[in-house]
C-alpha cells in the first residue's frame, strides 16, 4: 500500500467554554443529585422538547434507557422482544436481562435497518416489544413499523442510540407515538462520557419508569415507602450540565456531517469493490452517527485487516457489529430455542454485513473536505492491497 499523509480529524468529544460553565453551575448549585438540582429537570425539558415528545426521562446509560423503557412496557420472564441481528448487543441484552427472550431478525442489505417483513413472520402471541434500532442516524422504515405495531398490537421501542435529531419525513424521534431510548455514550453525537434517556409519549409511563429509575421511591416520600422494585438509575447533575451543552450544538454538528457525507459517500463508490451505505431517502435529516460502506465478498479476517491497515493509517476505522448471535453473551440466558446456524439461515444479510463491513467514526465527517478526499484514497490503497 502506498503511503500517504494522514488526514486530519478534530478530536471527539468537543466541549468549550459552554461545558465549563455548566459545570461550574452544577458545582456552585450545591446538590449535585437530582433530586436537589435543577440540571436534570432543565436537561429531560429541553431534550424532549428538541425531539418533539412530551415527556424525558434521563437516566445512567443507554442500556439502561433500553432496560428500563422495556421493564415499563411489560417486558419480563414468559415474554418475547424483537430485535434486528446487526446492532449492538445492548439492544438484545436489555430484554435478556429482565428474564425475556430476545428474537434475532434479519436486516435489509441496503440501509443495515431491521427487515419489517421478517419481524412481521417473528411476531407470536408472547412477543411484547418490536425493538428497530435506527442504524448509523438513519430511521428505520417508520411508515411499515407503524402499519406492522397496529396489525399486530405490538408496540414499538425506538432503540435511538445513533439517531439523536433524526427525522423520518419531517417527524422527529419523538413525534412517532413511541417510547424512544437514547445512548450518550463517549462516542456518541453527543455525550457525557455515559448517560442515556428515554422519551415518553405519555404521562402514565413516564411516571411508571421515573419510580422504576429511582428504586421505587416517589419523589415527596420521606419515609421510605418504595412503591415498586426498582433500580437506581439517575442520572447526576454533572452529567446533565455537560449534555445540555452538548445539545446547544448538535444540530450545527449534524448539518457538516450531512455535507460532509454528500462529498465522501460517492468518491467512496467510486473505489472498485466498495459500496457505500444505501440508507431510505425518507430519513430526510439523518444524524450520521457513522460513515459506513460494504466491501462485498471480503470475509471477516480480511476485513479485519482492512480496518487494521486503515487504523494504521490514521482512519478511525472500525470493524462493524458482530451479528448478535454469533457472540456467547447471546446465548447466556434469554435466547430463542434455536442453534446458531438455524438463526444465521433466517438472517443472511446480517451473516454478510457483518463480515464485510466497515464504519468511520462520525468525526470524520466533521473534517475539512480535503480530509475526506485523503481518507478516500488511503481506503482505495488498502482495498487494493487486500
Amino acid at each position: 500500500m502506498n503511503v500517504r499523509q494522514a488526514p486530519e480529524f478534530p478530536e471527539w468529544p468537543q466541549y468549550d467554554g459552554h461545558e465549563r460553565e455548566g459545570l461550574i453551575r452544577a458545582l456552585e448549585q450545591g446538590q449535585w443529585w437530582r433530586m436537589g438540582g435543577s440540571e436534570v429537570d432543565s436537561f429531560e425539558r429541553e431534550f424532549a422538547a428538541f425531539h418533539g415528545a412530551p415527556h424525558a426521562l434521563a437516566v445512567t446509560n443507554g442500556t439502561h434507557a433500553l432496560e428500563l423503557a422495556l421493564q415499563v412496557m411489560g417486558v419480563g420472564p414468559g415474554t418475547e422482544v424483537i430485535v434486528p441481528a446487526f446492532t449492538f448487543i445492548s439492544s438484545s441484552q436489555a430484554a435478556q436481562r429482565l428474564g425475556a427472550v430476545a428474537v434475532p431478525v434479519d436486516v435489509d442489505p441496503d440501509t443495515y435497518n431491521i427487515d419489517v417483513a421478517a419481524a412481521a413472520a417473528a411476531v407470536t402471541p408472547r412477543t411484547r416489544v418490536i425493538m428497530p434500532v435506527h442504524m448509523a442516524g438513519f430511521l428505520a422504515d417508520m411508515d411499515a413499523l407503524g402499519k406492522l405495531s397496529a396489525d399486530t398490537g405490538v408496540p414499538l421501542l425506538q432503540d435511538a442510540a445513533h439517531a439523536h435529531a433524526a427525522r423520518w419525513q419531517g417527524k422527529r424521534v419523538g413525534e412517532h407515538g413511541t417510547v424512544a431510548a437514547f445512548s450518550f455514550q463517549n462516542g456518541k453525537l453527543m455525550t457525557a462520557g455515559e448517560g442515556g434517556a428515554v422519551l415518553f409519549p405519555d404521562s402514565e409511563r413516564y411516571e411508571a419508569a421515573f419510580l422504576r429509575h429511582s428504586c421505587g421511591r416517589p419523589r415527596t416520600d420521606r419515609r421510605y415507602l418504595h412503591q415498586v422494585a426498582g433500580s437506581n438509575l439517575r442520572m447526576n447533575e454533572f452529567s446533565a450540565a455537560v449534555l445540555r451543552a452538548q445539545l446547544g450544538r448538535l444540530e450545527g454538528q449534524i448539518r457538516t456531517r450531512q455535507q460532509r457525507w454528500a462529498v465522501l459517500s460517492p468518491l467512496l463508490a467510486q473505489i472498485d469493490g466498495i459500496v457505500p451505505h444505501r440508507p431510505d431517502g425518507r430519513t430526510d435529516f439523518p444524524s450520521h452517527y457513522m460513515a459506513m460502506f460494504r466491501v462485498p465478498g471480503i470475509g471477516e479476517e480480511n476485513r479485519n485487516a482492512l480496518v487494521d491497515r486503515l487504523v494504521a493509517a490514521g482512519i478511525p476505522a472500525f470493524a462493524a457489529f458482530r451479528a448478535i448471535y454469533r457472540t456467547d453473551a447471546f446465548w447466556e440466558t434469554g435466547a430463542p430455542d434455536e442453534t446458531v446456524d438455524q438463526v444465521a439461515a433466517r438472517c443472511p444479510n446480517t451473516e454478510a454485513i457483518s463480515a464485510d463491513c466497515i464504519w468511520l467514526h462520525h468525526r470524520t465527517l466533521l473534517a475539512e473536505e480535503q480530509a475526506l478526499h485523503r481518507t478516500a484514497e488511503i481506503i482505495a490503497d488498502a482495498v487494493a492491497a487486500v
